[in-house]
């Protein structure tokens, strides 16, 4: 397993932006990669998908995304960790998903359905022409998607910038989710300023495993809750928003039973 160890974390000076000392390099190390998520890191690998991991971009109780190597740019891998803290905070539609797929207490077949199923709501919005990271592949606890960034430095969460056109990105937005409902037929059901990110000035989707149909009875619900998130961000920015204008601006699309 040594030559995957020097995939995930390669010791010549010159792969790194940022050089990690070893000891930061074992811990992390220890926390994300077991010996499975390591063979599928190296089966990933093997296949083309990147060429090595270089750093982590960020790190959570329920997994981490590293920038990784590849031979046309730079790609993000996304480790789940395989315990319980991935599902502690999922909603019910989305748990009641991955029940159909294993038992809640086989912990590795639920992290690999919750990974798959990242990977097949990025691509339907990815499909739709919503902004989000394009997927490239997955392998139980891995999903290999779009490196957001410029010049190999990722892009920085929507609540951690100065945003120069508040109205510009809102307006962004609102054909995000137009997209979103309207074409990829899904509701974000967890979007906030939290799990948007800002690059080149327009707004990207990520975090969307928990995205629901259009067509759930709870949609309407979370859809309006997504809205109401990005209405109390946008109002402290100086932008004229509400719940029901952005409603009007995302147009009529069905929702559930009735049609907004």
């Amino acid at each position: 397993m040594a030559d995957v160890e020097e995939t995930l974390f390669p010791r010549r000076k010159e792969r790194f932006e940022d050089r990690r000392k070893e000891s930061d390099q074992r811990k992390l190390l220890d926390e994300f990669f077991d010996h499975a998520t390591l063979g599928a890191v190296s089966r990933l690998v093997t296949q083309g998908q990147f060429e090595q991991m270089d750093y982590p971009i960020s790190t959570g109780k329920e997994g981490g995304v590293f920038r990784a190597t590849a031979p046309d740019g730079y790609r993000a891998v996304k480790v789940y960790r395989i315990g319980n803290a991935v599902f502690k905070r999922l909603p019910a539609h989305a748990l009641e998903a991955l029940k159909r797929e294993a038992s809640t207490s086989n912990y590795g077949r639920l992290v690999t359905a919750w990974t798959r199923r990242e990977h097949t709501v990025l691509r339907r919005l990815f499909d739709a022409k919503v902004r989000c990271p394009q997927p490239y592949g997955y392998l139980r606890n891995v999903l290999v998607m779009d490196f957001i960034g410029t010049d190999g430095v990722a892009a920085p969460r929507l609540q951690t910038v100065q945003i120069e056109d508040p109205q510009g990105v809102h307006d962004d937005l609102v054909v995000q989710v137009r997209r979103m409902v309207n074409d990829a037929r899904l509701v974000h059901g967890d979007l906030s300023e939290y799990n948007v990110l800002a690059h080149e000035g327009r707004p990207v989707l990520i975090d969307v495993a928990q995205a629901m149909e259009a067509s759930h009875p709870q949609a309407r619900a979370l859809l309006e809750r997504d809205i109401v998130n990005f209405v109390r961000f946008f109002r402290r920015l100086g932008v004229k928003t509400s719940l029901e204008s952005f409603l009007a601006a995302v147009g009529p699309v069905q929702l559930g039973p009735k049609v907004v």
